[in-house]
């Protein structure tokens, strides 16, 4: 599997990520500010929790998280892609 490239999407990044069967990377792009609801990190999309867990994780739980991350990504673009 070729190396996650920052500049991809977050969606993309979910995509590579999930199919990496050790060694999953983290979603971090350094850029740690939570939305206004204070729910997810808006640069990994990431909630506390999840943040706060992810160096105890095993890639199970990482691939998992990686799943949500990627859902979360495709409602925020539904969302946009539904305003005026």
């Amino acid at each position: 599997m070729d190396v996650i490239n920052a500049t991809d999407s977050i969606a993309v990044r979910a995509i590579k990520a999930r199919a990496m069967a050790q060694n999953v990377p983290s979603p971090c792009i350094s850029v740690c500010k939570m939305d206004e609801q204070r729910v997810l990190c808006v640069g990994c999309l990431r909630t506390l929790q999840e943040i706060r867990d992810w160096s105890t994780m095993n890639d199970v739980d990482k691939r998992e998280v990686w799943s949500r991350i990627e859902q979360r990504a495709a409602a925020q673009e539904s969302a946009r892609s539904l305003r005026p």
